[in-house]
């Protein structure tokens, strides 16, 4: 009846089971965007090279690795990998996060967590100077699964 993944011919959510799968080495990217004014921009670039950023990076890599308590029907996996990359552009920081492990369920949601974390970071430290901020194109931009 439900295509959805999370959800039964009867309507009810549930975890989907993935003890019957392979493990299997897997990697997804996610990309975030947040647009702000070019007088933001300007004054994270302008900031020592890390220090405003660094605090979004290692926000990202956290939330990654806490996605299954924030996502009630996400497996708990095993990372091996956490990347979070923020380059501020002129009107705007441009996120990327990527996620790794080996295991029998894919990384997509620890790689779209670290990204909008990493950027609603960025807006907390930016917000007092600049309410009109936007989050948008949030979106899974790669997807691998390789034999383990």
């Amino acid at each position: 009846m439900s295509d959805l993944s999370h959800v039964d011919d009867s309507g009810r959510v549930h975890m989907v089971d993935v003890g019957g799968k392979e493990v299997s080495r897997r990697r997804a990217v996610a990309r975030a965007s947040l647009r702000m004014a070019p007088e933001t921009a300007a004054r994270l670039r302008e900031l020592p090279k890390g220090d405003a950023l660094a605090a979004a990076q290692l926000a990202g890599i956290m939330a990654a690795k806490r996605t299954s308590e924030l996502i009630p029907l996400c497996h708990p996996l095993p990372l091996t990998h956490v990347d979070v990359e923020l380059s501020v552009a002129e009107a705007a920081v441009e996120i990327s996060a990527s996620a790794e492990t080996t295991a029998q369920t894919g990384v997509e949601m620890e790689a779209l967590v670290a990204a909008t974390v990493a950027a609603l970071t960025v807006y907390d430290m930016a917000k007092a100077v600049d309410s009109g901020m936007e989050l948008s194109e949030v979106r899974l931009v790669e997807k691998t699964k390789a034999p383990a």
